[in-house]
């Protein structure tokens, strides 16, 4: 798998159909939640195998506790490409996107089951717990 910015319509698309499918359709994320209005704030990234998108993620800049921080979102990897590490190599990049942006500090809000996969990178829960669209999260930070 290629891990790049999405650059074309097709790439958009794409990322769209991955976020539809892992999180509307498979995860009952209404859609209102999904297309939340941030996309057009956010930078997006694409995974690509074979020319398909088959995972993508996307980040944006927030406040969190009166600094600017990188808040890495919407990790997705469709169902059939599971297991082979294409997860771990999307925060991955995310990540290093992120900080050739400047950031230092990145934050994310992890679903529960979750928690020890994004730990392995480096994030720590903040004690901040929350359900989303009835699916439990935890807040996690990493400073570099």
């Amino acid at each position: 798998m290629t891990i790049r910015p999405v650059r074309t319509d097709d790439d958009w698309e794409g990322a769209r159909a991955v976020r539809r499918r892992v999180f509307i359709e498979a995860q009952d994320c209404p859609p209102a939640e999904e297309w939340d209005g941030h996309d057009a704030a956010s930078r997006h990234l694409v995974g690509v195998q074979d020319g398909a998108v088959i995972a993508t993620a996307r980040w944006r800049s927030v406040p969190h506790h009166e600094q600017i921080v990188a808040k890495l979102e919407r990790f997705a990897v469709l169902p059939a490409h599971r297991g082979h590490g294409y997860g771990r190599a999307l925060v991955q990049a995310t990540l290093d996107d992120a900080r050739a942006a400047g950031f230092g500090t990145f934050l994310l809000h992890a679903q529960a089951h979750l928690e020890a996969f994004y730990a392995s990178f480096g994030f720590r829960p903040t004690g901040r717990r929350f359900t989303e669209v009835g699916i439990p999260h935890v807040e996690m930070i990493r400073t570099d």
